[in-house]
């Protein structure tokens, strides 16, 4: 089957429903001018824009894999927006995020997964753990799972964390062979009897192809400022250096589930 890139919609916020006041990066509730609601991630708050570049790179490797995340936009936040905002961290949040945002199809009605209500079988939670590996995330723990259940599904959102190596941008090549320590609060891992299984299959769908395109995605203007490269195309390829070396040398964080997996059963 000839492989298709993805493709990001781009909608403009219309109105501010609700902020959701989780950690330090003051996500909301929008409706944009498709009439539709989005969870939207602002450039201006916390981590900036890397945490947006995570959340889209993650995001969209996620849905690659075939796991349910939802719909990411390019949200556009005009200039004007906030001045009738009036709670003034609101209002400097908007204003500081003037132009493209990333925003994510809101999902009404869904609840937060629980491990203890909900049972994961062997499989999927070796996917889960392979994937959070690979992308570095340390935000899928029992004390913040950032799964939903959906309509009887699982879905998978808050990636923003993940990749955290771009915030100081060490040796690429060092962070990407490294294991991933953090696996061991994971909480899926007592359930992940099944990651050698996963990283034959997922290492075929995550071609080189694939993660250039996914990379691709990335706007011009998230890649410019605090930057330590010269240019946005050097700058792509340390991420896309990044996934390939990771991809390349899966064993390492693999080993390190299965022992962490072991001393927790």
């Amino acid at each position: 089957m000839k492989y298709s890139p993805p493709e990001i919609r781009t909608v403009d916020v219309t109105r501010y429903v609700t902020p959701l006041r989780e950690g330090g990066s003051l996500p909301a509730i929008v409706e944009a001018d498709d009439e539709f609601l989005y969870v939207l991630k602002f450039r201006g708050a916390g981590q900036g824009v890397k945490a947006l570049i995570a959340e889209l790179i993650a995001g969209e490797l996620a849905r690659a894999l075939g796991f349910r995340v939802p719909e990411i936009v390019f949200a556009t936040l005009d200039e004007s927006f906030g001045r009738t905002e009036p709670d003034e961290e609101i209002q400097d949040l908007l204003r500081f995020s003037e132009g493209l945002n990333l925003g994510l199809h809101y999902l009404s009605g869904s609840i937060t997964f629980d491990a203890l209500v909900t049972t994961v079988d062997a499989t999927l939670a070796s996917q889960i753990v392979w994937f959070d590996c690979l992308i570095t995330n340390v935000d899928r723990t029992p004390r913040n799972t950032n799964m939903l259940m959906w309509h009887k599904e699982l879905w998978l959102i808050d990636h923003g964390a993940s990749l955290y190596f771009h915030h100081s941008w060490p040796d690429v090549e060092e962070q990407a062979r490294r294991p991933f320590i953090q696996v061991k609060d994971h909480v899926l891992l007592p359930q992940a009897s099944e990651l050698d299984t996963v990283d034959t299959a997922f290492r075929t769908i995550l071609s080189p192809e694939r993660i250039r395109s996914i990379v691709a995605l990335i706007p011009e203007d998230w890649l410019t400022g605090d930057s330590p490269f010269e240019t946005t195309d050097e700058h792509r390829a340390a991420y896309v250096r990044f996934l390939e070396i990771r991809l390349a040398h899966t064993e390492n964080f693999i080993k390190e589930a299965q022992h962490a997996r072991k001393a927790l059963i």
